[in-house]
């Protein structure tokens, strides 16, 4: 049995029960802001897209090529950026990644006229820029996973890690008409220019209010640690101090493992699939499908709002169904139910006449897919708590590279054989990543 802090012992004691504050939660909702002000830097070039497109006079390939870059850095800097949150904790990384990312969106609308231009040309100026922004953002994810690890508990871990998630909804719902508001009122690079400058505030914002871990935070009473850590409260001070260093014999456990590399491979296909509402679903609805460009920033959102409601609801049914049947069952159901949902609606969608009804089953698609990825970043805190932002690092290094291949692989099928095959395969390569999960045991403790 685990021991009863002092002041535990004290309210029990005296017969009286401390209300536990929230803190929590407003941590959860920061990074919540967080995720959504990122994949709003991230989605802005898709609805931009069709400007620069217009401006520039590039062709689908080379279109393809730049909403790639992002990706391609976002790969790189995955283990680095998780590692970092791990050994210098949360507050600081994820303040400087929010900072580096916008400072990059900003430098987005002035590509064309920075020195890469001058020799490389447009493409590869606005290429260079996206590769750089998305390998300073490639820290964000896994290191709010890892704040989640030591803020919320392990019966709260899903829903609460699926509500910080829930930010992506939010910012894809937000950004296709916001974006195009700009766009058509103040031009497209007045939008990137909102976007950095929201950034910095944001950032200023998480650094003032975030401490790394619960007990360090003023406002959180013991009450709220004894929900957080259980009934041990608040931990020794030498386990406060500790920042967590991983050795090369726990990164030998982590890539062993074979939830780590089930893991890995799943949120590589799951990715590929969902990157395609990422990169093209605006281009896809206004020159495939010949959808008004007002109609479809606002089509454009409809797999983001789907995923606000989706990414929450999976997250609450990831906790009780884990609390019936066990961690590792729990989760694979919850998973394969979101998977085969997706995959689904993704080929009816790809194969319907009616342009309505294939936007709302392609958006329900999007919204199972990132419903179910929710669960697998909660695995990924499940199986290791100390070292959450470099297991969270390797898993979604592995999914950035889907992101990456996804837009070029996208743009090939559909040029050569149309979107509807490209579509059937981004669900079949989804299926893949439900089969991975065979091999992946909540259950399992890798540190």
């Amino acid at each position: 049995m685990d021991p009863v802090s002092p002041s535990a012992q004290t309210q029990q004691a005296s017969g009286t029960a401390q209300a536990p504050t929230h803190i929590r939660w407003h941590i959860v909702a920061l990074l919540g802001v967080i995720a959504a002000l990122t994949y709003i830097d991230r989605l802005n070039l898709q609805v931009a897209g069709k400007y620069l497109q217009d401006e520039y006079h590039f062709d689908t390939k080379t279109m393809g090529w730049i909403l790639s870059a992002f990706s391609l850095g976002y790969s790189i800097f995955h283990i680095p950026g998780g590692w970092l949150g791990d050994r210098f904790g949360p507050r600081r990384v994820l303040a400087l990644t929010v900072l580096w990312a916008s400072l990059f969106t900003v430098l987005t609308a002035v590509a064309p006229g920075l020195w890469p231009a001058g020799f490389l040309g447009a493409a590869w100026s606005f290429a260079i820029v996206r590769f750089l922004m998305g390998l300073g953002e490639a820290a964000a994810n896994p290191v709010g996973n890892k704040a989640m690890a030591y803020w919320l508990g392990p019966k709260e871990r899903a829903f609460g890690t699926s509500l910080f998630l829930a930010g992506v909804g939010v910012g894809g719902t937000v950004a296709p008409p916001a974006i195009n508001w700009i766009a058509v009122h103040w031009g497209w690079r007045t939008a990137f220019y909102f976007c950095g400058l929201l950034g910095v505030a944001v950032s200023a914002g998480w650094y003032a209010y975030m401490r790394d871990r619960p007990e360090e935070h003023r406002g959180v009473n013991e009450a709220e640690l004894v929900l957080i850590q259980g009934s041990g409260g608040r931990e020794p001070t030498a386990a406060r101090a500790q920042k967590h260093s991983i050795t090369m014999a726990a990164w030998g456990k982590i890539l062993s493992s074979p939830s780590v590399r089930g893991l890995m491979f799943s949120h590589f296909c799951l990715v590929y699939a969902v990157s395609i509402f990422f990169n093209w679903f605006f281009i896809y609805l206004v020159r495939v499908r010949g959808v008004p460009v007002g109609e479809a920033s606002w089509w454009t959102s409809a797999p983001f709002l789907a995923t606000m409601f989706m990414v929450p609801l999976w997250g609450w049914l990831a906790d009780r169904v884990a609390e019936r049947f066990g961690k590792r069952a729990g989760r694979q159901r919850i998973v394969w139910l979101g998977i085969g949902c997706s995959a689904l609606l993704l080929v009816a969608g790809s194969h319907t006449t009616s342009n309505h009804l294939a936007a709302m089953q392609l958006a329900a698609a999007a919204g199972f897919n990132l419903a179910a990825s929710a669960i697998l970043w909660t695995t990924c805190s499940d199986i290791s708590r100390n070292f959450a932002g470099s297991v969270s690092g390797t898993m979604v290094t592995f999914g950035s590279l889907g992101g990456w291949i996804s837009p070029v692989i996208t743009a090939k099928i559909a040029t050569t054989y149309g979107w509807p095959y490209a579509l059937d395969v981004a669900a079949l390569v989804m299926m893949a990543g439900g089969v991975a999960w065979i091999f992946v045991n909540a259950d399992e403790f890798v540190e």
